[in-house]
């Protein structure tokens, strides 16, 4: 009896040892098979990495990349020629701590212009990059009614310039929306475009259709500014698909221009209204008194 017992005992240790090999022996599969996907995942985006910049190439050598302003041939699609970056009047400190508008003194940390300090704006802080001047405008319009999309690309360094501070304390971003009719007419919002561009080189989400133009508004290049926030008051509205993405959010609001700032506080104002924790504004361009 002793010894059939020790043999039962043997069979056991040995039955066991034999499932738990064959456990490793699984687990070992499945690993080999997680680092074999890995590798064939990172062959694939470096195959695909390589034939894009073949395509680019091509295409480079085909259709010489241009400046959008000048035409002048420049080494990549969206660059400005060099004459042309030097004729832009960026915009810089000293300004306004809160709208962003530029002093021409130093007026010292956290200085608030006038018009913000009797009336402060909705929005946290907004920032622009460019002013929209002579040596703008037709970069700006080219983008904008031109379908020169590919200008956007240029925009991106001269935003995150600009906007630092902003996008660093952005959890998302959200583009000024254009109504459905004058999308339709114009093929692009350019304002969307921008905002996919400044979202993949900063790594923040973007909501392309986070606000909706459910009003059709006239264009308000020739209005004033008292004119211009009747033209837009109650024009835009929050997604209601995109109510739980916002809520509790700092946004960042982008637009190609800040003109009178009646478009951009409607959108601040819609999207408080929708739980947005905070809204800050970025723009390519901002008109300025002179």
């Amino acid at each position: 009896m002793p010894g059939l017992r020790r043999a039962r005992q043997d069979l056991k240790l040995i039955y066991n040892f034999s499932e738990k090999r064959k456990i490793m022996q699984k687990e070992a599969a499945l690993q080999n098979k997680r680092i074999s996907d890995k590798n064939k995942t990172m062959s694939h985006k470096f195959a695909a990495s390589r034939l894009k910049n073949v395509a680019v190439q091509v295409t480079d050598a085909i259709l010489p990349p241009r400046c959008v302003v000048s035409g002048e041939e420049v080494d990549r699609q969206g660059m400005l020629a060099p004459k042309v970056w030097a004729g832009l009047d960026l915009i810089g400190a000293p300004l306004c701590d809160i709208c962003g508008v530029p002093f021409e003194f130093e007026a010292g940390i956290e200085a608030q212009c006038g018009a913000c300090l009797q009336d402060r704006p909705l929005f946290n802080r907004a920032r622009s990059a460019l002013k929209y001047n002579d040596s703008s405008c037709d970069l700006v319009l080219g983008f904008k009614h031109g379908d020169q999309t590919h200008a956007a690309l240029a925009f991106v360094p001269l935003l995150r310039r600009a906007g630092a501070e902003l996008i660093q304390n952005a959890d998302l971003i959200v583009p000024v929306p254009l109504h459905r009719w004058r999308l339709f007419a114009r093929r692009y919002n350019q304002a969307a475009i921008m905002a996919h561009y400044l979202g993949h080189d900063s790594g923040v989400p973007v909501i392309p259709d986070g606000l909706i133009r459910h009003r059709a508004t006239p264009s308000q290049g020739h209005l004033k500014a008292v004119e211009r926030q009747k033209n837009v008051r109650g024009a835009f509205m929050l997604n209601p698909k995109r109510t739980a993405i916002v809520a509790g959010k700092n946004t960042l609001l982008v637009d190609d221009v800040y003109t009178t700032g009646s478009t951009v506080e409607e959108c601040v104002k819609t999207l408080i209204k929708g739980g947005a924790a905070s809204v800050d504004v970025l723009t390519l361009a901002r008109r300025i008194k002179e």
